[in-house]
C-alpha cells in the first residue's frame, strides 16, 4: 500500500510545493488547511497528475481543540498517516504589546502547541508500523539571533528545530526520521497574509528561493535522516558566520538588517 502524508497548510506556500513533491515520489496526501476551495483544486491537480489519493479536512489548528479533532477524523475515516510535514504558520508583524494577547495566543496554538500535538498522537503509530516521516518546516530565524519585531517568530522555530533534534534521536531507531526545515525567504503567500509584501520584496533577490527548490530539499533532506537542514547556500552562509561572529556582533548584524523586513 502506499504511503500517506499528512500536510498542514497544505493549500499554498510551501505547503502546497511539498504536496506535489511527495505525490511526484509516489505518495498518497492528507491536505489540511482552513481554506476547502484551494485544497479542492489542488487535489484535483494532482490526481489527474500522479494518480494519487488526496484527502481533504478543513481545520483551522487555531482553535485549541483542534489536533484532537483532527486526529480523531483521521481514525474515523480509516485513514494512515506515514508521516507529518508540520507547516501550517505565519507572521505576527510589530512588537509584542502592539497587538492583542488573542493573536499570539493563536499564533502560539498554529506554530508551537498544534505541530507538538499532532506528532505526540500520530507517532505512536509509525513506531508500531516502523516507518514515519516527520518534517517540521522550521525557519532560518530560529538559527539566528532574535530581532525586534515578529517577536514570537524567530522563538517558535528555535523551539521545531530544538524539539526536532531530540526526537530524531528517540525515534531513529523506529525507523523514522524527523527533519526540521529551515528555509530563508521564500516565495509564497506567507508575506502577503501577514501584509510585509512590499516591504520584503525590497530584498535582493540572491536571497529568495522558490517554494518548489524548497519541497524538493526537504524530500531529499527527509529521506536522508537529516536533522537540520539549512535550504540554500546564502542561508547556510548567514547561519555560520553568525555562528563564529561573537554574540554581539552577531545580533548587532542581524538586529541592523532585520529593520528592512521587519515591522516593529
Amino acid at each position: 500500500m502506499k504511503r500517506r502524508m499528512l500536510i498542514t497548510g497544505g493549500s499554498a506556500g510551501i505547503g502546497a510545493a511539498c504536496a506535489r513533491v511527495w505525490a511526484a515520489h509516489g505518495w498518497d496526501l492528507l491536505l489540511v488547511a482552513r481554506r476547502a476551495d484551494k485544497m479542492q483544486a489542488l487535489a484535483t491537480e494532482l490526481q489527474a497528475a500522479h494518480g494519487c489519493d488526496v484527502a481533504m479536512i478543513s481545520e483551522d489548528l487555531s482553535d485549541p481543540l483542534a489536533s484532537a479533532r483532527l486526529v480523531e477524523t483521521i481514525e474515523k475515516r480509516g485513514l494512515t498517516v506515514d508521516g507529518l510535514i508540520n507547516n501550517a504558520g505565519y507572521g505576527v508583524p510589530g512588537s509584542l504589546l502592539s497587538v492583542p494577547w488573542s493573536t499570539h495566543a493563536d499564533f502560539l496554538r498554529v506554530l508551537l502547541w498544534a505541530p507538538t500535538e499532532l506528532i505526540y498522537r500520530l507517532l505512536p503509530g509509525m513506531r508500531e508500523r516502523g516507518f514515519g516521516r516527520i518534517v517540521n518546516v522550521a525557519s532560518l530565524a530560529g538559527l539566528v539571533p532574535g530581532t525586534a519585531g515578529h517577536t514570537l517568530y524567530g522563538a517558535t522555530k528555535s523551539y521545531l528545530i530544538r524539539f526536532s533534534q531530540s526526537l530524531a534521536q528517540e525515534v531513529k531507531p523506529h525507523g523514522v526520521h524527523v527533519t526540521a526545515l529551515c528555509p530563508g525567504f521564500t516565495y509564497s503567500e506567507f508575506h502577503d497574509v501577514n501584509g510585509m509584501r512590499g516591504t520584503v520584496s525590497k530584498m535582493p533577490q540572491f536571497m529568495w528561493m522558490d517554494a518548489k527548490t524548497v519541497a524538493q530539499q526537504a524530500f531529499a533532506a527527509s529521506e536522508r535522516g537529516d536533522i537540520v537542514y539549512v535550504n540554500g547556500r546564502w542561508n547556510r552562509f548567514v547561519r555560520t558566520l553568525t555562528k563564529v561572529l561573537p554574540d554581539r556582533w552577531a545580533l548587532a548584524l542581524v538586529g541592523s538588517n532585520a529593520r528592512r523586513f521587519r515591522r516593529t
